[in-house]
């Protein structure tokens, strides 16, 4: 059901939400505390199928309509992606990077700059195609009502796209940004279908400007207060002032560099989000982003703190002990070197267990914001629904992650 907004110029959903989360962190901490230890026991090695149960369970609590999703993914297929990726990009890019050096030492240096040349740039090209496979993969991998999605497009054409656009981007000192990052979302929904439908993505740039140059222009800004602050500094001399030109000047570049800066990538990445998501549809449904800038901020401080409290946590032992007289031998004796290398130890120990759960955490939040924030209005016909005919992979999404930058 839903009800005609003047103000949106579209159907806006009466009661309830198109997207619903119905689950809780506790229940996903049951399956992330065996997923980390599970992890850490196999070297890492468990994690494609604990990433595979994460993803089990976030979607089915993430509701659409009227019906749950379901993730059919496999461990197996994200540990094949990265086995492919290990052996046909990791062993010869290292093999290029030894012959590279050895150029270096043989006096060839003009040898060693065109392969590492060659080297970004497919790396270049790769990190495109990733994120596109990525993306197919998943939809691949998602189903609603039965149904799934996908494309059968291989990616390799958008790996191209990628590279010129950020190239062109770059050429005006990177004013161009917004342009590329809007067209190249674009591009990559209007290759995804889901069911029998194709999606349609129109969103644009020019609306992400304003934001942008306030993300662009805040180091400059930064940099001509430093100036200021500088001469101030020096007209002060040594006296009180100053040192007070001094400490503003410190206090300036920390609150710039670990607050302004952060806060203004922040502004623009909701912009963007919003921006992208408002331009897409499929079908007669059309998407929304409804997260404003102090909901990511308030969402990030909330990420920020838990991280506090599990860095803290690491620091319980050492603290404990440096209460005990800063590993004093009169305390310790003859064991001193042992009770260090024991702190030291139960430290790391549970530096790894907390960050590996504070990541988990994370993911949740991070999954469970995103869904929330999500809405949808328009109509679907599911008497048109129609399995998906695309390709399927047999792999998993191994070079996005072997380029961290995957998600969830």
């Amino acid at each position: 059901m839903s009800d005609y907004d003047e103000t949106i110029g579209r159907a806006r959903p009466v009661s309830v939400s198109a997207f619903g989360f119905h689950g809780n962190w506790v229940d996903f901490m049951k399956i992330a505390v065996p997923n980390l230890l599970l992890t850490v026991v196999t070297l890492g090695i468990y994690r494609f199928w604990a990433t595979t149960r994460e993803r089990q369970y976030l979607w089915s609590q993430t509701q659409f309509i009227d019906e749950r999703l379901e993730w059919t993914g496999t461990g197996m297929e994200l540990f094949v992606g990265f086995i492919m990726v290990f052996f046909l990009i990791g062993v010869p890019f290292a093999i290029i990077q030894l012959v590279a050096q050895g150029a270096i030492f043989q006096g060839q240096p003009v040898v060693a700059g065109v392969l590492t040349f060659v080297m970004f740039m497919i790396l270049f090209y790769l990190t495109g195609v990733a994120y596109f496979r990525a993306m197919r993969y998943r939809l691949s991998r998602t189903y609603w009502r039965g149904i799934r999605g996908g494309t059968d497009d291989p990616g390799f054409h958008y790996g191209l796209s990628y590279m010129w656009k950020h190239t062109v981007a770059a050429i005006p000192l990177f004013l161009l940004y917004p342009w590329a990052s809007i067209s190249l979302w674009n591009e990559r929904w209007n290759a995804m279908s889901f069911g029998p439908y194709r999606f349609e993505a129109n969103a644009q740039w020019t609306k992400l400007m304003k934001r942008y140059l306030l993300f662009y222009l805040a180091p400059f800004l930064i940099f001509v207060a430093a100036i200021y602050a500088g001469i101030q500094e020096s007209r002060g001399g040594m006296g009180a002032g100053g040192v007070a030109a001094m400490g503003g000047f410190v206090a300036l570049i920390i609150v710039a560099v670990y607050i302004l800066m952060p806060l203004a990538a922040l502004l623009y990445y909701s912009k963007f989000l919003r921006v992208g998501v408002g331009g897409l549809r499929i079908g007669e449904l059309e998407f929304e982003f409804k997260a404003r800038s102090p909901d990511w901020i308030l969402f990030f401080l909330a990420n920020w703190l838990i991280w506090g409290i599990a860095i803290g946590l690491a620091f319980v032992p050492i603290a404990f002990v440096m209460g005990e007289n800063s590993f004093s031998p009169e305390v310790f004796g003859e064991n001193m070197s042992a009770a260090v290398i024991g702190t030291l130890a139960l430290s790391a120990v549970i530096g790894v267990i907390t960050v590996g759960l504070v990541n988990a955490l994370i993911r949740y939040r991070s999954w469970k914001f995103f869904v929330t924030h999500m809405e949808a209005y328009g109509e679907v016909n599911l008497d048109r629904m129609s399995q998906s005919e695309t390709v399927v992979s047999g792999h998993g999404e191994g070079l996005l992650d072997a380029f961290d930058v995957g998600a969830i």
